[in-house]
């Protein structure tokens, strides 16, 4: 089976939890015994630099045109790409879209619908684009690959899509990630952490992400002195009122080295994650591996995800101001329910499931 991964659109740093999630899933498709698979990755420029791991498991290409703009990357796709599909049997398309007259059979990998959802989010250029392109690329597809049952849901009700089109690729975590933990004690010394329990949310700072809601759970109820609630990610459309907090305990850190992000998480009293929509929640798991007790919201594919590992609550002040104390009796129980939950969503796993369905869409097709 040759198979070209498109990955013009993983802009290294731009596209959020996607990019960890096709990298990770490509990892663990090498790691599946009697599947002889290496791809062709045709990835956005600096890619490769980001992942250097991938130059181990596929041929990466790069093209000489950055695929930052959307025009571009679609004249590329339709150019630059098509002639890189010379003697493959199948091409992934890891961003939602497929181009025009697009390779077939292709595989399409849409991980949310957060436009319908939350249209106020996007501008209307994007909403018309997607809103025009997703669906005709969802029903070419010999078959659609989402994150979580919630994702296959909203595309078969949405699009219409046969139900034994759509499959489930969850997020896979790696084993290393345990491993590549920046210690408490610099933790503490390098963002002025104090001596005190921190709470941990790594999240881009969009309005469906709920960090207004976290400042307000810091002003009302958890008011301890020495209590830090730790904001890490990229910035977003909430950013502007995030960054006006003048509550001197609650830290706006932004981007962050991944080992020291892991540090952040495996000290953490927990991680605090009430976001309204996701598409899978990488951080849920990532969290419960490095043993922070998990309290979420329950909304689309939260609760599917995290099962009866972590705490979770509807997104209401009142819900959630006895959950640290929650936390604290429930600690040690917490922490081996989510290192066990953990376990079911690595990267290995992923990669089968991937494996899994490539091999269905060239059945199907």
């Amino acid at each position: 089976m040759n198979v070209l991964v498109n990955m013009l659109w993983c802009v290294p740093g731009a596209v959020g939890g996607s990019e960890e999630y096709l990298v990770r899933q490509l990892l663990g498709l090498a790691e599946q015994p009697g599947v002889a698979l290496h791809p062709k990755v045709a990835a956005a420029r600096g890619l490769l630099a980001a992942h250097p791991e991938l130059a181990a498991v596929a041929d990466v290409v790069e093209p000489d045109f950055e695929s930052a703009g959307r025009a571009r990357r679609i004249a590329g796709e339709a150019t630059w790409l098509r002639r890189h599909t010379d003697g493959i049997d199948l091409v992934h398309h890891g961003g939602g879209t497929a181009p025009f007259r697009a390779h077939q059979p292709y595989v399409l990998t849409i991980h949310d619908l957060q436009f319908r959802t939350y249209p106020e989010y996007f501008s209307r250029v994007k909403r018309a684009y997607l809103g025009a392109v997703i669906p005709s690329s969802a029903r070419h597809a010999a078959v659609v690959a989402v994150p979580s049952d919630y994702v296959r849901t909203s595309v078969i009700e949405a699009y219409d899509v046969a139900a034994d089109r759509v499959m489930v690729v969850p997020h896979g975590i790696e084993p290393a990630l345990s491993s590549d933990i920046t210690p408490e004690d610099q933790l503490r010394s390098r963002y002025s952490l104090g001596t005190g329990p921190i709470l941990m949310y790594p999240a881009v700072t969009h309005p469906h992400k709920g960090h207004q809601f976290l400042l307000q759970m810091m002003r009302e109820h958890w008011t301890d002195p020495h209590l830090r609630l730790v904001l890490t990610g990229g910035a977003g459309m909430a950013e502007a009122a995030v960054a006006a907090c003048n509550d001197p305990r609650v830290l706006r850190l932004g981007r962050v080295p991944a080992a020291d992000r892991n540090g952040l998480l495996a000290m953490a009293r927990a991680m605090v994650f009430p976001s309204s929509y996701e598409g899978f929640g990488a951080p849920l798991i990532e969290a419960m591996t490095l043993g922070a007790p998990v309290v979420c919201g329950d909304a689309t594919c939260m609760p599917q995800i995290v099962g009866d590992a972590g705490i979770v609550r509807p997104i209401d002040t009142h819900a959630w101001a006895d959950v640290l104390d929650e936390v604290d009796r429930r600690r040690s129980e917490l922490v081996v329910a989510g290192r066990a939950r953990a376990r079911h969503f690595t990267s290995a796993a992923s990669g089968a499931a991937l494996a899994a369905v490539y091999a269905r869409a060239l059945e199907l097709s």
